[in-house]
């Protein structure tokens, strides 16, 4: 997901950023064990490599020959997620494992949420917080429509569910920091809802489904925070998240700033239940991202193929989405947070897909790019080209320790290069550079964040940052092990980002127009990846196919 303002030469301008999401496929999960520095670009490959940019030739016979192995690597892919055809012969359903067996067995526990409060309790009192206190959290309340009878549809708040696991409206917690114990305030039961809304949780059925030690109803609430446990002690509570019925009388002293810091620190460092659940939401979206590759060629408008991509995320348990999805098609792609998803296909040369499911309040978010006929056309392939080579370079140099603005830097330099080879760039490449005139191509961050929010808590950004090509980073400095993060570069080509450089002294003189002429209909594209950092590489988490010749042989399927 990206940033919704890019910063031009003259003015500023209005755009919105976002991420894709596409098929996966289980043999393009790998873990990176890296020892090269983020800003070194990688060795050159051997000879005989087919990787992006190699200067080796081969023979026709010899690139028939391994057009030929990658096909019939792809079906093989393809009968994994169980290629079915319909009776009408052209539906083409891929499916996948979703519960793979270590995805599986870690969700057959119950969220951690205890294992959650003592982290929170340990950096609230290393950082000099009360030992003794107790923290006091509110879940999201039921909202209605301000102007009629249906309510809001419901998010938990993240900060109390990081505390609880508890997905339920109108709920409390307390955590005692000295004991430890944490005690789950649901409602009361309303005879007037239940016949509307069925039984809700009991007290004894909540005590089984949430790691809590104990379950009171609502009305209990401020019996609890005014009792003797609480006297002369802290309360550590979130400002504007309390409600004005609630009442810290008997506490000595009322903290709202420490505990939102302490949950945003703890949230960055993933549990292994967490990273589940975002693996998890990632295998759903790539089956759902492959539904919509296939469907591309005989759909009609943009969305069809979103309401193919929530079908098929519906049918594997996940209804909710952790954004609203991005279909843009031809030169929309060129707007980051395009949502309209409602224009014609025909004529389009490519389409740019940005979503994710969403798993028990955790998030997926993949993109992915491919050509709506099922063929690259010579300079969407191009440019297809450049920004997997800048995606591939950055994820391999992850790994514990590696400085987030220095991947970034590098991304941009691998940019440039493509950019100077296809000639819409001229000049020196550091002169390029430190211009910043790449930005007017690639206006986004890097990447950022990802857990319970699609851009996740505790990435530190300076949106005061002068420098364009940092401005939006979303994520600055090292990547601890644990943390999982978006991969995302994309180039675009949009006129009302790039019309303002070629006026520009300082930047038209790197920009060739009569090239740049050819590449306005490519519009963008973007592929995005979610990736765990470990101490010595990463683990991507999405399966999703990128190579050129598997996103165009799915498609022309």
């Amino acid at each position: 997901m990206l940033t919704p303002l890019v910063r031009a030469p003259s003015r500023l301008v209005a755009s919105s950023g976002r991420s894709l999401l596409v098929c996966s496929c289980p043999t393009l999960t790998a873990r990176r064990l890296s020892a090269a520095s983020c800003h070194q670009r990688p060795p050159p490959p051997p000879p005989s490599s087919t990787r992006y940019f190699s200067s080796a030739k081969s023979s026709p016979n010899q690139q028939r020959g391994a057009d030929l192995v990658r096909r019939r690597q792809l079906l093989n892919r393809v009968k994994e997620y169980q290629l079915t055809k319909g009776k009408n012969g052209k539906k083409i359903d891929f499916d996948m494992s979703i519960n793979k067996p270590n995805v599986r067995e870690v969700l057959k526990g119950k969220y951690p949420a205890k294992a959650h409060a003592k982290k929170v309790k340990e950096w609230i009192v290393a950082n000099g917080g009360d030992a003794e206190g107790v923290i006091y959290l509110e879940g999201q309340k039921t909202r209605m429509n301000e102007d009629n009878d249906q309510e809001v549809p419901f998010r938990q708040r993240r900060y109390f569910f990081y505390l609880t696991g508890c997905d339920l409206p109108d709920c409390y917690l307390a955590y005692d920091l000295k004991t430890e114990k944490s005690t789950l305030f649901i409602p009361p039961i309303d005879p007037d809802e239940v016949i509307w809304s069925g039984l809700p949780l009991s007290p004894e059925e909540a005590l089984q489904k949430f790691e809590i030690d104990d379950c009171k109803t609502s009305d209990d609430v401020n019996s609890y925070l005014s009792g003797p446990s609480t006297a002369k002690s802290t309360v550590y509570a979130i400002s504007n998240q309390v409600s004005d019925e609630t009442t810290f009388l008997a506490f000595n002293n009322k903290n709202f700033d420490l505990l939102k810091m302490a949950i945003e620190e703890c949230r960055t460092i993933k549990t292994p239940y967490e990273v589940a659940l975002i693996t998890h939401a990632n295998n759903v979206s790539t089956a759902a991202h492959a539904a919509v590759m296939a469907a591309a060629k005989s759909a009609t408008n943009e969305r069809e193929l979103e309401a193919i991509f929530l079908k098929s995320c519906i049918e594997r348990g996940c209804r909710n989405q952790a954004y609203s999805s991005i279909l843009a098609s031809g030169t929309a792609a060129a707007t980051l947070h395009y949502v309209r998803n409602d224009q014609p296909l025909a004529g389009k040369l490519n389409l740019l897909v940005d979503a994710g499911a969403e798993k028990d309040c955790y998030a997926s978010d993949i993109t992915r790019t491919f050509p709506i006929n099922g063929k690259f056309s010579p300079e969407s392939r191009a440019i297809y080209d450049i920004v997997l080579r800048m995606q591939k370079e950055a994820i391999e140099s992850l790994k514990e320790g590696v400085n987030w603005d220095e991947v970034h830097a590098q991304a941009h330099r691998t940019a440039i290069a493509g950019l100077l080879e296809l000639g819409i760039l001229k000049g020196d490449p550091k002169a390029i550079f430190d211009s910043r005139t790449s930005v007017a191509f690639f206006p986004h961050g890097l990447g950022h964040y990802l857990g319970m929010d699609t851009h996740d808590c505790g990435g530190q950004p300076n949106y005061a940052d002068k420098d364009p090509m940092f401005r939006y980073l979303r994520k600055r400095g090292t990547l601890p092990a644990g943390a999982v993060i978006t991969v995302e570069p994309g180039i675009y080509f949009c006129r009302f980002i790039i019309e303002p450089y070629l006026k520009d002294e300082k930047h038209k003189i790197f920009i060739d127009e009569k090239v740049l002429e050819k590449y306005w209909e490519v519009g963008g594209v973007r592929i995005e990846d979610n990736l765990l950092i470990t101490k010595d590489g990463y683990e991507n988490l999405t399966e999703t196919p990128k190579e050129t010749a598997d996103v165009e042989a799915i498609v022309a399927a």
